[in-house]
């Protein structure tokens, strides 16, 4: 009943992404399941699996396997993203599922072929014989030619679509999806969003190195304090001498640029060494000269 089920689903192809996805999500888990395998020897004597671990790593991928392929025709990428293989040597257009050749052969091809090469290296490293120096030539050479073949297997997978890997093209196994795809409706308002602020922030980044924030903080000020009358007569002048328009204490060394406010010599001299053009923050007057103020200011006026 459950074979004449799945006869009757048809096939649904799966995008490249999508393939290529699985393909990276089956690499994690196993990555993912060596790390938590060796974590429980952590307390153990160093290199204890060192000796053994191309035979465990082939241990775990055969757990996996029996768990996946051979139960559900599918690996754990590709049932996190709704795939499954299909058998792709049947006439049919409908879905078959994959026979027990093409899943013994898949654990050879996957499993086996990853153990030998791991273990041949092993045995063939420290080996000086002429023979075992040709036997290791010639895996090396048989898995260079395998891994070319992957790269024109893959080439031709971006062309048109199907057998993401080498094993997939000569089992004749298709990746299809188990269940038809409903279109959706992808909202990008977060991401503008995201674009937004993150260009608005590289631009005040690029900007606020330009702005002379001393000068503009002193325009400020000069808007919100009342704007001093610009009287050039003694007793005005002598009237301001007794505050520096910058600090607001007594002016130390007082000069004045031209307007009828006085500033200390430290105070004007630092602001207009930062800013050329520099302005009077209670009336806005430019910096016409620096001269030291000439009026006499009694003792008996300073605060007690």
């Amino acid at each position: 009943m459950a074979s004449s089920i799945g006869n009757e689903k048809s096939v649904n192809p799966v995008l490249r992404i999508s393939q290529l996805d699985a393909l990276e999500l089956n690499k994690a888990l196993e990555q993912l399941v060596w790390s938590q395998f060796t974590s429980c020897f952590h307390g153990f004597k160093p290199g204890v699996l060192g000796h053994f671990e191309p035979e465990v790593k082939a241990f775990l991928c055969l757990i996996l396997w029996k768990f996946t392929i051979y139960s559900k025709n599918a690996t754990v990428g590709q049932a996190i993203l709704n795939i499954q293989y299909k058998n792709n040597l049947s006439q049919t257009e409908k879905y078959q599922p994959l026979s027990k050749h093409q899943k013994l052969w898949y654990l050879i091809f996957t499993v086996g072929g990853r153990w030998l090469e791991e273990r041949c290296y092993d045995l063939f490293s420290n080996r000086q014989q002429q023979s075992f120096y040709k036997l290791k030539s010639c895996i090396g050479f048989g898995s260079g030619l395998l891994k070319l073949c992957g790269l024109v297997n893959f080439l031709i997978f971006l062309r048109k679509g199907t057998f993401a890997t080498l094993t997939e093209r000569i089992l004749g196994i298709r990746s299809v999806f188990c269940k038809p795809q409903n279109i959706r409706q992808i909202g990008f308002e977060y991401m503008n969003r995201e674009l937004l602020w993150h260009g608005f922030a590289e631009f005040l980044i690029y900007l606020l190195p330009l702005i002379n924030v001393q000068k503009l903080k002193l325009k400020i000020s000069s808007w919100c304090l009342p704007i001093a009358g610009l009287s050039n007569n003694e007793n005005t002048l002598a009237a301001q001498c007794r505050e520096c328009s910058l600090c607001g204490e007594w002016p130390t060394m007082p000069h004045t640029i031209g307007c009828s406010h006085v500033f200390c010599y430290y105070c004007i001299k630092s602001n207009f060494l930062f800013d050329m053009y520099f302005t009077c923050p209670k009336c806005g007057s430019e910096v016409q000269s620096l001269q030291p103020l000439k009026y006499k200011i009694e003792m008996t006026e300073l605060p007690v």
